[in-house]
């Protein structure tokens, strides 16, 4: 099979037969072998008798539905686990992005050799106060923290090889960070498409500000497991370590003003920050040590991307 095009959806009930006319017409034109796999993450607006119609008039679309709300990042991870072609798009299910893009992304990962190609709204429709600023200012902190060179982390309209999606678990709201999650895989090729957006016709929008501090909390998540998700001592036994040294020398020097009668003990705050450092080395050492204890009884600690076999 060429393609899987995976949609998460929320309560999008008039834009989805649009979407999957639109669809039908961009893979006939192009003489795709394809699939099309809608999520529907907890819609309570009839999305899912349309997935069910959609379904019974082309055996091509298949569905699952969540019986609650998870999120985008659930859904597209049930899609990833679902999808056979070779390689997965992904869409939101709102028409805000174009299924015209299909061709070329599928040719940049098949002819170019792409691993993963990620659009970039370059003009975008949004309100600039409320998502624009903010998202230039995000993906620049993601483009410096990860080092990957793309314009637009959060675009949902996305190109993967088989084997990244088959690689990679997408769960609470890191589906902002897939690039990023997908580099810490092994997968390194990846590219950037400048793609068509589209003002939304039906509907509004899912997403509210809250995503925006959501979104760096997942960034730090995803900056301290890739290089200590499985040796956790050499960030909290480092940082423990230095800071028991500082307390435990600033410790030693009070004592020692103190036998010279320089200063009251109980007096001087340095006494107590030398105190506070040294209980702070302790305690980051040893949720460095117990990290390192659950590592080595995790089920996953010698779970390791193996990309070829002889």
């Amino acid at each position: 099979m060429d393609i899987s095009i995976i949609v998460p959806l929320y309560n999008e009930v008039e834009s989805l037969p649009h979407l999957a006319e639109w669809i039908d017409r961009v893979m006939a034109e192009n003489r795709f072998d394809y699939e099309v796999v809608m999520v529907d993450d907890g819609s309570i607006d009839g999305s899912w008798t349309v997935v069910e119609g959609l379904h019974n008039a082309n055996p091509r679309y298949r569905g699952v539905k969540f019986r609650r709300n998870y999120g985008k990042s659930a859904a597209l991870n049930v899609g990833f686990g679902a999808a056979h072609g070779d390689v997965v798009i992904t869409m939101d299910a709102d028409l805000q992005d174009s299924p015209d893009e299909v061709p070329e992304l599928f040719r940049m990962i098949k002819v170019e050799g792409y691993d993963l190609v990620s659009g970039w709204k370059k003009k975008r429709y949004d309100s600039k106060l409320a998502k624009n600023i903010p998202s230039k200012f995000f993906n620049w902190t993601t483009r410096k923290m990860s080092g990957i060179k793309l314009h637009d982390f959060n675009c949902g309209l996305k190109a993967y090889r088989k084997d990244v999606v088959k690689s990679i678990e997408v769960y609470g709201e890191m589906h902002r960070y897939i690039p990023v999650i997908a580099k810490w895989a092994g997968f390194k090729k990846i590219g950037e498409k400048v793609v068509q957006h589209r003002k939304r016709e039906f509907g509004v929008t899912k997403f509210g500000m809250d995503r925006f501090v959501n979104g760096y909390l997942d960034l730090m998540s995803i900056m301290f497991m890739s290089k200590f998700g499985k040796q956790p001592m050499h960030f909290f036994g480092l940082v423990g370590s230095v800071a028991f040294m500082f307390g435990f020398v600033a410790l030693l020097a009070v004592v020692i003003m103190r036998l010279a009668g320089r200063i009251a003990l109980t007096n001087s705050v340095w006494f107590y920050l030398s105190m506070l450092f040294v209980m702070m080395g302790l305690v980051l050492f040893l949720a460095g040590f117990i990290g390192e204890l659950v590592c080595r009884n995790s089920s996953t600690r010698n779970s390791y991307l193996i990309e070829k076999e002889i």
